[in-house]
């Protein structure tokens, strides 16, 4: 993330699809609900989504009034890209 925030997403992939999604990192969420929102919004998503598409998926599960510190939806998908890198390797 820009500004030095650490972004990161720990997942497994079955079946080309997106499993076992957690967010974590340097970061402020507002309201506590948001991150159960974002990790259940990329549950089972396919792994051939661009990082657009992922940053749309993040951006239409948040609750309204979301404020996010450090943290975007673009970096969120830049963080699954780079997870779906290491599960790779």
């Amino acid at each position: 993330m820009p500004g030095g925030k650490l972004v990161v997403i720990d997942l497994d992939v079955r079946e080309d699809h997106l499993a076992h999604v957690q967010l974590s990192g340097d970061f402020f969420l507002e309201p506590d609900q948001a991150l159960q929102a974002i990790n259940r919004a990329l549950e089972g998503r396919s792994i051939e989504l661009d990082d657009d598409a992922l940053a749309d998926v993040v951006r239409d599960a948040l609750p309204p009034g979301t404020v996010m510190y450090g943290i975007s939806p673009e970096a969120i998908a830049v963080a699954v890209r780079r997870a779906l890198l290491a599960e790779a390797s």
